[in-house]
């Protein structure tokens, strides 16, 4: 009898898109865009390597619906039309490799590029925006507080944003909801301070994230998932909590969410991370069994059997790897490898690029 195959290695499906294997990577931000925010060679080459080295979704780091929401000047972006075809051109090499091709949409909020962030400037910049006009560090800029009719003007950002992506071909989208930017910032409490419909109970503060998940469901497709990420913990006395994460995931379910990519933290520069390999997989467990949606566990995760375990232990149903893939781009493949499979199996399949380097390891 053959030996079934590992999970990390089965296929998963999001409403019609049926990945390869169970193994995502990561948005990572790296800071290699022009002014212009559009994408380079360098991301060519970075994404497109971690397609061919077997994962099963790749997706394209924090892209920012506005100017003024770019963590730096180096950010990629989705505001501007002329971003869309340098961002095709990335999204199908990764899924002429067999990999799903996914875009994380972002907006740093009061964590975004400002004078007082580092060394970046620019003539006519926009002030940055936050729920309140509370800074994220003693030496950081204050925010603008969001009027109530700006928010209508955030919302439609990230509809043309979502549009653009669409446009340039990619399979899913992520709605970045975490580490203090806008949408988590709204969350918080330590972030959010206000006193309208927006701020207070949860069911305010989650007011925002949930009118862009609605529409950009309606925007998108109703056969192509969409993916939203949270900080489930602010790791801080009188922050969000992993209980109102539940809650909050259960509302994006409604809303037409398909999966929650579950990290933690960045709200405040006085979080207490107890960082240790897998330590975010509780979030992603609780979030999996309560609210009853698809998860994605995040963090620290870097080997196959660890990968292999959290899916069979039914705590996620996707690994998304960061770090790791930063090492090692082809670390499917070795993974796959490792445990059991062949080289052509065509949940990871071995580029015949590269065939030849099979010789040199023990079988």
């Amino acid at each position: 009898m053959t030996a079934p195959a590992p999970l990390l290695f089965t296929p998963f499906k999001l409403r019609e898109l049926t990945l390869r294997n169970r193994v995502m990577v990561s948005p990572m931000c790296q800071y290699s865009c022009g002014p212009d925010g559009a994408l380079t060679d360098w991301h060519l080459v970075h994404l497109g390597a971690r397609a061919a080295g077997g994962a099963g979704l790749v997706m394209v780091e924090a892209t920012a619906v506005e100017a003024r929401g770019r963590l730096s000047l180096g950010d990629s972006g989705l505001w501007d039309d002329a971003q869309i075809a340098p961002l095709k051109r990335v999204l199908d090499f990764v899924k002429s490799r067999g990999a799903a091709a996914a875009v994380q949409l972002a907006h740093g909020g009061r964590k975004a590029w400002s004078d007082r962030k580092g060394n970046w400037s620019e003539p006519g910049r926009e002030p940055i925006v936050a729920p309140s006009a509370l800074p994220f560090d003693a030496d950081w800029a204050t925010p603008n507080e969001l009027s109530a009719d700006a928010l209508d003007g955030i919302v439609a950002a990230w509809v043309a944003a979502g549009r653009r992506a669409l446009a340039a071909g990619a399979d899913c989208v992520e709605i970045h909801s975490a580490h203090g930017y806008l949408l988590h910032s709204f969350l918080s409490p330590l972030c959010n301070r206000r006193a309208d419909d927006h701020g207070g109970s949860l069911e305010n503060r989650a007011r925002l994230l949930r009118r862009v998940a609605r529409e950009l469901r309606a925007l998108w497709p109703a056969q192509m998932p969409l993916l939203a990420r949270l900080s489930c913990d602010d790791w801080a006395a009188g922050g969000f909590t992993i209980d109102e994460a539940v809650l909050v995931a259960r509302w994006l379910k409604q809303d037409g969410v398909d999966l929650i990519d579950c990290s933690s933290g960045g709200a405040v520069p006085f979080q207490q991370i107890a960082v240790g390999p897998g330590y975010q997989v509780p979030f992603s467990a609780r979030i999996r069994r309560e609210a009853e949606i698809p998860t994605a566990a995040v963090g620290m995760i870097t080997t196959g059997d660890q990968a292999e375990s959290i899916l069979q232990s039914r705590d996620a149903d996707l690994v998304a790897l960061a770090r790791i893939e930063l090492y090692d781009p082809h670390w499917p493949l070795h993974a796959a490898r490792e445990l059991g499979l062949a080289p052509d199996d065509p949940a990871c399949p071995w580029p015949k690029q590269y065939g030849r380097a099979l010789s040199v390891l023990p079988r």
